[in-house]
């Protein structure tokens, strides 16, 4: 079936659609195709994308590495040997320390280190094994910011310096993909991480729900059930018919009825309703019935069916708040609640795991004191939730051809990188902030096992890359902030159309 220019059907072209719905036939190859034909030329040029209108959501984890995860500490480490005589000054590795990742531009630092700055717990990390399994759904890109500030600095990576009107990362794709969510922008990290944009034209529903209490958030998500003697759901509904009633009939109501505040909170309050319909107070909630001390069956409520699956894969959930984080976020995407949810541990020191000490102050900042250490102990906690909660998206179904692991992009941000120079040959030392860095993007939608850029090994510092083709630009270190905010909605298939975003196809598998 041929299609006009401006990819519209004829009267009878439609006509001819509209037969074989009615015959039980698809119309989503025709619809695509429809969609396909407005691509032009320049579009194509430009990198814009529309995926065929299939209906399907698309899911963005934003992990938010608060304190300055360094990519040299990780998959870009560098070599004593590579960087010749000034090895010594700069943060480099022991050629025995930087692991080669088979069939990969990759490398994974093994880094082991009596205590962690002035904390008395042995630092012993190995990046190898997760860079093995996951390198065909791993995509680094160097980096330049603009700012060395911790909340300036955070914002910027997730809206790209306000590449695209000042919606972030997060409210673009809540835009995109999110209609009909209960909650499509879901956030619990802290700082810069947790602001929204600066695009108030955007729907009021993609703005980001705060949560600040991954693990009791659920049980406030319903406003009757889990109180001891309340009436039965009907006398609430009554109830909230009579004040919305008495709302709407009162001074206030009739003054200020039409205002964008009172219409806003209407619509709140409604969706709240929404929450409660769906038994999000039930399916959300990994807190298990432990009477006396947690006696949820007491108060007419139960744990999610998941539950004893997230403890067991996340068994520090009710202490540590990042596993907390990381169970709700599985659920709130395997619900069908949220398309963005952002997580990350904050600045505080937690308490846990087996070395007593699940986070240490100031997360990545805590290179302040101790570079090394505090990197490496930072890195394995980061990759360590990011490997359990692949794990699980994998395993969960989307639909009878796809998980949800196959339609999710996992984005490392973080604020800045760190500076390179380190005493004469020191293992212990700290470092400052620094604008050169990079990120780590996952997903089977990214160009896998791909490094956009390089390292400089005489210096550590990266350098930058053509957004479009991908070709390294050694000697580039100009801020490409938008570059990294395109690349994510780019390999996720968003559509970019009228954003002015530079075409970032490279970072698309």
């Amino acid at each position: 079936m041929s299609l006009r220019s401006n990819g519209r059907l004829s009267r009878r072209q439609a006509l001819k659609a509209l037969s074989l719905a009615a015959a039980g036939t698809s119309l989503s190859p025709l619809l695509s195709g429809c969609r396909n034909a407005l691509v032009t030329e320049e579009d194509v040029e430009r990198g814009v994308r529309r995926d065929a209108l299939d209906g399907k959501p698309r899911f963005l984890i934003t992990i938010a590495a608060a304190g300055g995860a360094s990519i040299i500490d990780s998959f870009l480490a560098v070599r004593a040997s590579e960087a010749g005589s000034n090895a010594a000054r700069l943060n480099t590795f022991p050629d025995s320390a930087v692991q080669a990742v088979s069939g990969s531009p990759f490398r994974a630092v093994r880094y082991m280190g009596p205590r962690l700055g002035a904390i008395p717990i042995a630092v012993n990390t190995n990046q190898l094994a997760f860079a093995q399994k996951y390198r065909d759904d791993m995509l680094v890109a160097t980096s330049t910011g603009t700012s060395v500030n911790h909340v300036i600095a955070q914002k910027r990576a997730i809206t790209g310096n306000a590449a695209w009107k000042g919606r972030t990362l997060q409210e673009a794709v809540a835009l995109q993909w999110g209609q009909g969510f209960p909650l499509p922008n879901v956030n619990m990290a802290v700082g810069g991480f947790a602001e929204r944009g600066t695009d108030g034209s955007l729907p009021a529903s993609c703005y980001a729900e705060t949560v600040t209490g991954p693990s009791l958030w659920p049980l406030g998500l319903d406003g009757a059930k889990g109180i001891r003697g309340a009436p039965s759901r009907d006398v609430v509904e009554l109830a909230r018919r009579a004040r919305n009633e008495l709302d709407d009939g009162s001074v206030f109501g009739r003054t200020f009825g039409g205002s964008d505040a009172l219409t806003r909170w209407r619509t709140q309050r409604a969706d709240g309703a929404k929450l409660e319909v769906q038994d999000l107070i039930t399916k959300l909630n990994v807190i298990p019935d432990m009477p006396p001390q947690i006696p949820l069956s007491q108060y007419g409520l139960s744990s999610s069916p998941d539950g004893a699956r997230l403890r067991q894969v996340f068994p520090e959930f009710f202490t540590d708040p990042f596993e907390a984080q990381a169970a709700l976020a599985f659920l709130l995407l395997k619900h069908r609640v949220s398309v963005a949810v952002t997580i990350g541990p904050d600045f505080n020191v937690t308490v846990g795991g087996p070395n007593g000490i699940a986070n240490p102050p100031l997360a990545f900042d805590y290179s302040h004191n101790d570079h090394r250490g505090g990197q490496a102990y930072m890195w394995a906690r980061i990759l360590g939730i990011i490997d359990r909660l692949v794990t699980l998206l994998k395993a969960e179904p989307f639909d009878a051809t796809e998980s949800l692991w196959d339609r999710t992009m996992l984005y490392v941000a973080t604020d800045f990188g760190r500076t390179r120079g380190r005493p004469d040959n020191a293992m212990e030392f700290g470092t400052g902030h620094d604008l050169n860095n990079g990120f780590l993007l996952m997903s089977p939608m990214v160009k896998g096992n791909t490094v956009l850029g390089g390292v400089d090994a005489a210096t550590t510092m990266a350098y930058g890359f053509d957004p479009r083709t991908g070709q390294a630009q050694p000697g580039k270190f100009v801020s490409n902030e938008p570059d990294i905010y395109s690349g994510v909605l780019t390999a996720m298939g968003a559509d970019l159309s009228g954003s002015g975003l530079p075409d970032a196809s490279a970072f698309k598998g």
